[in-house]
C-alpha cells in the first residue's frame, strides 16, 4: 500500500477527546495490549498527530503519528499497527517468517507467497483466513511487514505451501516507515552542527579542518578522551531484550523425508477400485497392497505358478510398453510391483519435528555442493538448496566462515526463485560434509557433491 509515494491531504494535532476514543478503538482491535501499553501507544500529552493521505492506488488512509513516528494506520475503519509499533510489541500479532532475500520483493509491493515461508521447529502459527499477521525474517524476531492471511494455516499445509499466503499492506523501508533513529540538532542546545563541532574541538575530542571552501571535515578523533571512554550504551529495554532473545537460533533437527507416489491419469483405472483417483498421494506400501489386492480380486494369480501374475487389459495399459502389449502375458510379482512404482509420479513428504507434514509433488532436490573457479584462478565452494531442509543459508555461511577461516558470501541462487546460495573461499567440502552429515545428521543421500573434497596430499 505504501510501496510508492503517497499524497498528504492534511496533518493536524489530535484533540484530547479524540485520543480517548482512539485508545478505546486500539483496546478493541488489539485486546492483547494492556491498559498501560495502550496509554504508551496513544500518549495523553506528548506530540500526537493525525495524517490523512491518499495512497498511490487512491485508498484514503489515516495515519496516527506519535513523536514523528507512524504508529497506527486506519483503512476502511480497520486499525493496523505499523512495523515501528510491532518492534515495541513483537507479540501483538501472530508472526510468520521468511528469508531475508524476500524482503526486497515485499518492499516493492509484492505479496508473500507460501513457497517463501520458513516453517520453524515449533510449527506455523494457527490463523484463519483474513487474520492480520506480522512477517519477520529468519534470525530476527522484529517484524518487517504486516499482511492479511489469504488462507488458514490448515489450508496452507494442505496446499503443500503453494500459492499466495498473505496480502501485504505495509513493510519496513516503504514510504511510511522511519529509516532509524535520527537526532535533530536544531532541538539541542547547540542549534547548529557547526557550533556542536566547534565545542567538541574546544574540548579536544575531535579535530576539524576546512579541507575545501565551505566544507568542514573531521580529520582526527581522540578515542582515549574521557568523554568517549566513559560513554556507556544505555541498557536495552525489556522489549528489545525480548526481540534479541527471540532471534537466537534454535537447535537444528533434520526433517523426516518420505518418498511418496502420485497417481497419474494413465493409471487411474488400476487404482479407482481402491477408491483413489488422479492426483491421489500414496506410500509405497499402500501401492503394493493395492496391486496385490487387485490381482487377487480379479483372479490374476497364475494357478500353476503363484509367483506369476497374469496381465489383464488394465494392467497391460498401465505398465507395459507399446511393443510389449502382445508379447508379455505374465510378470513375476517383484517385476509387476517395480513397474507400477516406476509408472507413478514421484512425490515426497517433509515433516519437521513438532509440525504438520508438508506434501509436495516431484522429487526433493538434494543439497548441491559444487566447486567453481573465480578471479585469479581461485577455487570457491558453492552450496545450494539448503532451504528445502530448513537450513538458513546466512547461518550456515556464518558457521563456515568461522570454521574454515575463509570469506563467505550469500547471494541469490541463479535460476531458482526465492533461494539463496552460499559461497566459501577455497575447497571446503570436508567442512561441509562434517557440518551436514555429522552435526545436522542429514542422510547422505540428500547431499550431493561430497566426492569433490580434496584428497590427502593435494592442495585445496
Amino acid at each position: 500500500m505504501f510501496a510508492k509515494a503517497f499524497r498528504v491531504k492534511s496533518n493536524t494535532a489530535i484533540k484530547g477527546s479524540d485520543r480517548r476514543k482512539l485508545r478505546a478503538d486500539v483496546t478493541a482491535a488489539f485486546p492483547a495490549l494492556g491498559t498501560d501499553q495502550v496509554s504508551e501507544l496513544v500518549p495523553g500529552k506528548e506530540e500526537f498527530n493525525t495524517v490523512k493521505l491518499y495512497a498511490h492506488r487512491g485508498d484514503a488512509v489515516t495515519v496516527y503519528v506519535s513523536g514523528g513516528n507512524p504508529i497506527l494506520f486506519e483503512l476502511e475503519k480497520n486499525l493496523y499497527p505499523t512495523v515501528y509499533t510491532l518492534w515495541s510489541y513483537p507479540d501483538l500479532l501472530p508472526t510468520f517468517t521468511t528469508w531475508p532475500l524476500v524482503l526486497e520483493k515485499l518492499v516493492g509491493g509484492a505479496d508473500l507467497m507460501l513457497p517463501g515461508l520458513v516453517v520453524p521447529p515449533a510449527g506455523l502459527p494457527q490463523v484463519q483466513r483474513g487474520d492480520l499477521c506480522a512477517i519477520a525474517l529468519v534470525g530476527n524476531r522484529a517484524p518487517v511487514a504486516i499482511g492479511v492471511a489469504a488462507m488458514s494455516t490448515a489450508e496452507m499445509l494442505t496446499s503443500g505451501l503453494k500459492g499466495r499466503g498473505f496480502s501485504v499492506l505495509h513493510t519496513y523501508q516503504d514510504h511510511l516507515c522511519p529509516e532509524g533513529r535520527q537526532l535533530d540538532i536544531k532541538k539541542s542546545s547547540y542549534r547548529k552542527l557547526s557550533k556542536f563541532l566547534q565545542q567538541m574541538q574546544q574540548e579536544h575530542i575531535i579535530q576539524v579542518k576546512e579541507l575545501s571552501k565551505g566544507v568542514e571535515s573531521i580529520v582526527a578523533v581522540d578515542w582515549k578522551h574521557p568523554r568517549i571512554t566513559s560513554f556507556v550504551i544505555p541498557e536495552p529495554s525489556p522489549t528489545s531484550q525480548t526481540i534479541q532473545e527471540g532471534s537466537r537460533e534454535q537447535p537444528y533437527h533434520p526433517p523426516d523425508i518420505k518418498s511418496l507416489y502420485c497417481v497419474p491419469a494413465s493409471m487411474t483405472l488400476l487404482f479407482q477400485e481402491s477408491g483413489h483417483k488422479k492426483g491421489s498421494i500414496l506410500e509405497g506400501a499402500e501401492v503394493r497392497a493395492i496391486i496385490i489386492s487387485y490381482a487377487k480380486k480379479n483372479d490374476l494369480v497364475d494357478a500353476d505358478n503363484k509367483n506369476l501374475v497374469k496381465l489383464d487389459p488394465v494392467l497391460c495399459d498401465c505398465i507395459l510398453e507399446k511393443n510389449e502389449q502382445h508379447t508379455v502375458m505374465k510378470l513375476p510379482w517383484d517385476s509387476l510391483l517395480t513397474r507400477c512404482l516406476e509408472k507413478l509420479q514421484p512425490a515426497y513428504q517433509v515433516t519437521f519435528p513438532g509440525q504438520e507434514p508438508i506434501v509436495k509433488k516431484g522429487k526433493i532436490c538434494p543439497i548441491d555442493i559444487t566447486l567453481a573457479q573465480r578471479a585469479s584462478n581461485k577455487k570457491v565452494t558453492v552450496v545450494r538448496n539448503l532451504e528445502a531442509y530448513g537450513l538458513d543459508p546466512c547461518l550456515v555461511a556464518a558457521i563456515l566462515q568461522q570454521r574454515c577461516q575463509a570469506s563467505t558470501t550469500v547471494t541469490p541462487a541463479p535460476g531458482a526463485k526465492d533461494s539463496l546460495q552460499v559461497q566459501i573461499q577455497g575447497n571446503q567440502v570436508h567442512h561441509l560434509s562434517w557440518l551436514l552429515l555429522e552435526e545436522y545428521q542429514l542422510p547422505r543421500k540428500y547431499v550431493q557433491g561430497l566426492e569433490k573434497a580434496p584428497r590427502p596430499g593435494k592442495k585445496k
